[in-house]
């Protein structure tokens, strides 16, 4: 299984030059290993390695079939669910290893860094571009985004990576968040919601 989360995907969250929407170029593209995901409502535990842990919430789509350089006009055949899906990021980590223009994968797919809520079968849903969802940390929105809202939605997303990559059933693919990221607490709760049903629900520790 494989895990896909691509960055700056919303104007709110790339307002910085060289970032990929401000010089629209292609995607920004993460990969996670499979020890990355959390699910079931465990709990996500606070490195002890970094000083300061940041979140960011995304629509997060299930890949239901194999697939290799889908055209983008097909790319809605293979993915069947949605859900909320939280991506951890140890931003001083983040912010030496940029500096130095080495990779992010030690910043953003350590284990259990990607928490992912309940799926949602998209045929309850209206069309995946017309979503909206949220994260409430404490009780209080830190996340609101409508997928419409995208740079590239999911299709072009699903499209782009299979150039590069076989997609294949069980993949995740997070979206991107809707906004800067916050930061994340030991004891914060954390509650998503995808058009107002509740998907998600964990804690910090």
């Amino acid at each position: 299984m494989k895990i896909f989360s691509v960055a700056a995907n919303y104007p709110e969250h790339n307002i910085e030059p060289g970032m990929a929407l401000y010089d629209n170029v292609e995607p920004v593209l993460l990969t996670m290993p499979d020890s990355a995901l959390l699910k079931d409502g465990k709990p996500f535990f606070v490195p002890d390695w970094c000083a300061s842990v940041d979140l960011g919430a995304s629509l997060a789509v299930r890949i239901c079939r194999l697939g290799k350089s889908i055209p983008e006009r097909f790319a809605h055949r293979y993915y069947d669910a949605v859900t909320v899906g939280v991506a951890f990021t140890a931003r001083d980590v983040l912010t030496r290893l940029r500096s130095a223009a080495l990779p992010w994968s030690v910043a953003t797919g350590f284990d259990g860094s990607v928490a992912i809520g309940q799926w949602v079968d998209k045929a309850l849903l209206r069309d995946v571009q017309q979503l909206s969802f949220s994260l409430e940390v404490g009780g209080s929105v830190v996340q609101q985004g409508y997928a419409g809202h995208m740079a590239r939605g999911v299709d072009a997303l699903i499209a782009y990576i299979s150039r590069f990559y076989t997609l294949k059933t069980g993949d995740l693919l997070l979206t991107g968040a809707p906004a800067e990221p916050s930061p994340a607490h030991i004891d914060d709760h954390l509650v998503g919601y995808v058009e107002g049903r509740k998907v998600l629900e964990f804690n910090c520790k």
